[in-house]
């Protein structure tokens, strides 16, 4: 029966890549069909409707409130112009050198990549930063992957996704956040690189508009004008708090989003603005929000008795449990997880992380290792992700050649996170 699983699951990879079924569709419709594979009942303890449906659906909750939040606190720096204005700040501060204002809009993604992620993120540092550097001669690939880059560099501290893989692999949020620190400096160094190695290689492009922004008015943030500099730290709050002062993820958000609203708006106004911006947040949260339901489900269906029992001597029998062996196999697979593939964190990967969690191939925090190392690729390199397609197309490319010019980085990234789970927990 657990080949007859892993097949179905090969099945659901091809609906999701081919595009015949959405992504939250095909994991629900997989999640079914394995707790049937697995001899549940329709109802009752270890079913179908009771322990898949019903108690997998709001399993990540706490994920999808901290979804909530970032994408709130997001339209916030957005309409209130901080977003904006550091990244105005910092191509004032570059000047006409090509590599500082790459660097210095790396940065400004960065911060925003701790806040929210996906195409918000993107278009928070992009819309102002891609037209910045290409008009100083950096070029337009260069400069769709600078944003992206960045946006990875804040991944390991973005709250939303610490909450997730806490929920999900049932790991504490201090567990999570531990290991995130230590992936940190990897992607970190490989973003520096990237700009730095190819704004070198490809020399200076002067293209002085962009065909995607110039029949485009002027972006509501720049008529808006700077927002005061102590407004510019939004970004910085929640993460200093869940960080530094150890408190709780959602509190820590709820600070920032009442940090940016009280130093960018007057008092009569925020009403008004709290309401606007936290409806556009939930505009921008329902496509992940959906997505967790259908991870929330599936991840109930492979812990079922039945699946854990049918997929552990299959799981045991691939699994390389020695650590030089786990860094090769795991680093060289890779690629699956680029175009909504089996291990995408984000989709199948999530169940397959369950099923080794499950069946006691791997200890929960060394699937963490596995899992992040491979988000750290996803968010930047995959040609289907939101924010690789809305920084490429903004940019006036395809996202196939920005998947091109930073996959060998971000692989390094991975590279480097599973030395570090193989090192330390496997």
């Amino acid at each position: 029966m657990g080949v007859v699983i892993l097949l179905v699951m090969a099945a659901g990879v091809a609906a999701m890549l081919t595009r015949k079924l959405p992504t939250a569709f095909a994991l629900v419709l997989l999640a079914v069909v394995i707790a049937f594979l697995s001899g549940a009942p329709l109802t009752g303890e270890n079913s179908v409707l009771d322990t898949v449906l019903q108690e997998g659906a709001p399993a990540l909750a706490a994920t999808m409130v901290a979804i909530i939040l970032g994408s709130w606190l997001g339209k916030l720096l957005d309409e209130t112009g901080i977003a904006g204005t550091l990244v105005r700040k910092i191509v004032e501060f570059g000047g006409d050198r090509p590599t500082v204002v790459a660097l210095g809009v790396l940065a400004v993604s960065a911060l925003v990549g701790t806040v929210t992620g996906s195409a918000p993120a993107a278009m928070l540092a992009g819309i102002i930063g891609i037209p910045a550097m290409v008009a100083v001669g950096v070029p337009k690939v260069t400069a769709a992957g600078t944003v992206l880059m960045g946006i990875a560099v804040g991944v390991p501290f973005e709250l939303p996704v610490w909450q997730f893989f806490s929920t999900a692999l049932d790991l504490p949020v201090d567990t999570v956040r531990g290991f995130m620190v230590k992936l940190f400096p990897f992607a970190l160094v490989a973003a520096v690189a990237y700009v730095v190695i190819e704004n070198r290689r490809r020399g200076t492009e002067h293209a002085w508009s962009l065909k995607s922004v110039s029949a485009r008015p002027a972006p509501r943030r720049e008529r808006l004008g700077d927002a005061p500099w102590y407004a510019l730290l939004a970004p910085v709050v929640p993460l200093v708090l869940a960080l530094g002062l150890d408190v709780a993820i959602i509190p820590s958000m709820l600070a920032g989003v009442l940090y940016a609203l009280v130093t960018t708006t007057r008092p009569g106004e925020m009403n008004k603005r709290l309401l606007r911006t936290l409806y556009g947040g939930f505009e921008v949260a329902a496509p992940p929000l959906a997505l967790f339901v259908a991870i929330g489900i599936l991840l109930a269906a492979v812990k079922l008795p039945g699946a854990v029992d049918a997929l552990e001597p299959l799981m045991k029998a691939v699994s390389p449990q020695n650590p030089v062996l786990f860094v090769i196999v795991f680093t060289l697979l890779v690629p699956l997880c680029l175009y909504r593939g089996p291990l995408n964190v984000f989709g199948l990967g999530a169940g397959i992380a369950g099923v080794l969690i499950a069946t006691g191939i791997y200890p929960a925090v060394a699937v963490l290792g596995m899992a992040t190392s491979y988000n750290q690729v996803f968010g930047v390199a995959d040609p289907t992700s939101t924010q690789t397609v809305w920084a490429a197309q903004y940019a006036g490319v395809s996202p196939q050649q920005v998947m091109l010019r930073t996959l060998p980085y971000v692989w390094l990234v991975a590279l480097g996170g599973m030395c570090v789970t193989a090192a330390l927990y496997v």
